[in-house]
């Protein structure tokens, strides 16, 4: 039995190096800016100046599983950034402590300041087009793919979906306003082809998910499923914690946590064989 070296990302601020821990060996490590993040800082302004202010770029964090190695990833679309090409792709490597610019990046926008999602080896992004596309990052061969076309046509809010991962699958989330539903859908393969099946539909009516008058609120982020018939979703900040059973529909509101913080899914995992 040896201890997993699997690294934990602190919250990531723009404006200031990053830094990786894992709690179970208290191996720690920073890594410096990478090229676009100054160009963030200093097109800060001129983003909340527009009509329709953008998004700050996520940072993607996930696992090489073939040499066993971590990477930091930043997927940003270039045109905000007075950049050629769609998109721009920075890769960081521990090993040289160095940014690397991937080419060819991603052919397609992606969505407004959407988190990546990291499952089974890639790193997951929603495509700003016309028909909206699941794109992939392998972050062993460095190359991007898109692996299907999502369930539905167009995002009309990058804050109306949610990408994320439920009991080992990659699931999507779209809140449809205004109609006061957030369908959820699971990604599955059948003879090499990558299908969605829808999982459940949200009364958010039943969840105190109420919409300010011409200020529709983001999606509620589906956090994990526990015994494989409770879902569990949360705000993005703040309480309730909801909890929806799937097979008798109903819906119960934690309060707890008290702190408004983002909510995510952690299972513990310190030893590996």
């Amino acid at each position: 039995m040896t201890r997993s070296r699997c690294p934990i990302r602190d919250r990531v601020c723009n404006c200031h190096p990053s830094v990786v821990f894992n709690p179970a060996t208290r191996w720690r490590r920073s890594f410096p800016l990478s090229r676009v993040q100054p160009l963030i800082i200093s097109h800060s302004g001129a983003r909340r100046k527009r009509v329709w202010p953008t998004r700050e770029p996520q940072l993607g964090f996930g696992k090489d599983k073939v040499r066993g190695t971590y990477k930091p990833v930043w997927l940003f679309n270039s045109f905000e950034f007075d950049l050629d090409n769609a998109t721009t792709c920075e890769v960081f490597d521990f090993t040289t402590n160095a940014w690397i610019y991937v080419l060819p990046a991603s052919p397609y926008r992606i969505l407004d300041g959407q988190k990546p999602v990291y499952f089974d080896g890639s790193l997951y992004w929603l495509t700003e087009c016309k028909e909206t596309k699941l794109l992939s990052f392998d972050l062993h061969t460095e190359t991007f793919q898109v692996i299907c076309n999502a369930p539905f046509s167009h995002v009309p809010d990058p804050r109306f979906v949610v990408l994320c991962i439920l009991d080992n699958r990659l699931h999507i989330s779209l809140k449809i306003y205004p109609t006061k539903t957030q369908v959820i859908w699971s990604l599955g393969g059948y003879n090499m082809m990558m299908t969605w099946k829808q999982m459940c539909s949200i009364d958010l009516t039943k969840t105190t998910f109420h919409d300010p008058p011409h200020f529709p609120r983001p999606a509620l982020l589906p956090i994990a499923i526990v015994d494989e018939t409770i879902l569990l979703l949360g705000y993005r900040r703040g309480p309730p914690l909801v909890i929806h059973d799937l097979h008798t529909k109903s819906y119960v509101l934690d309060s707890f946590p008290k702190a408004p913080e983002y909510p995510v899914c952690y299972f513990p995992s310190l030893f590996s064989n």
